[in-house]
This record gives structure tokens, C-alpha cells and sequence, in this order.
């Protein structure tokens, strides 16, 4: 008996596909600004008025991110959303941040 549990301990735990997806940096574009506004929120417990910087940041990565990804399926282009490294020469290319 003391076995059986041994071994149903020792099982892995995985992340919901849902939420993998949303770790995968090549398909959430704005994963370093999502997690530094949950580490704002860590860090500040959970007071939204001292991370509403990183808010706004989080939110314009969304929306120029959006804007490219309706661009690219407007000129039938696949993916619709850039690869990580596709965004990196993006934004390369672009000089600075856009958001």
C-alpha cells in the first residue's frame, strides 16, 4: 500500500494546455510584460494602483501585438501572430519599443 502511494506521488504534474499556451512565448507576445505586472502585484500586495504602469504596458504590448496579428491575416499571411524571433527582428527593425 505504502508503494502504491510512493508511486502515484512521484507522477509529474503538468500544467493545463491552456495555460502552457499562455507561457509559450511564441504565442503570447507580452509574456515579460505579464509577468512583471504579476510580480508588481506580488510585490506590492496586490495594491493595483502601485502597478498600474505596468498595466499600461501590458495592455499597448496587447494592442500593437493585435494590430500586427490583424495586419498579417489581412495580407493572408501565416501565422498570423510572429514567431518570438520574427517579433525580435520587428522590433529590432522598429529601433525602440512601440509600447
Amino acid at each position: 500500500m505504502h508503494e502504491e502511494f510512493m508511486q502515484r506521488s512521484k507522477k509529474t504534474v503538468r500544467m493545463p494546455m491552456v495555460m502552457r499556451r499562455l507561457r509559450d512565448p511564441d504565442i503570447n507576445p507580452c509574456l515579460p510584460e505579464s509577468d512583471a505586472s504579476i510580480r508588481c502585484m506580488n510585490e506590492n500586495n496586490y495594491d493595483k494602483e502601485r502597478c498600474s504602469i505596468y498595466f499600461l504596458k501590458y495592455k499597448n504590448c496587447r494592442r500593437f501585438w493585435h494590430s500586427v496579428m490583424i495586419q498579417r491575416r489581412r495580407n493572408g499571411v501565416n501565422p498570423p501572430m510572429p514567431t518570438a524571433a520574427e517579433r525580435d527582428e520587428i522590433l529590432g527593425a522598429m529601433g525602440k519599443m512601440p509600447y
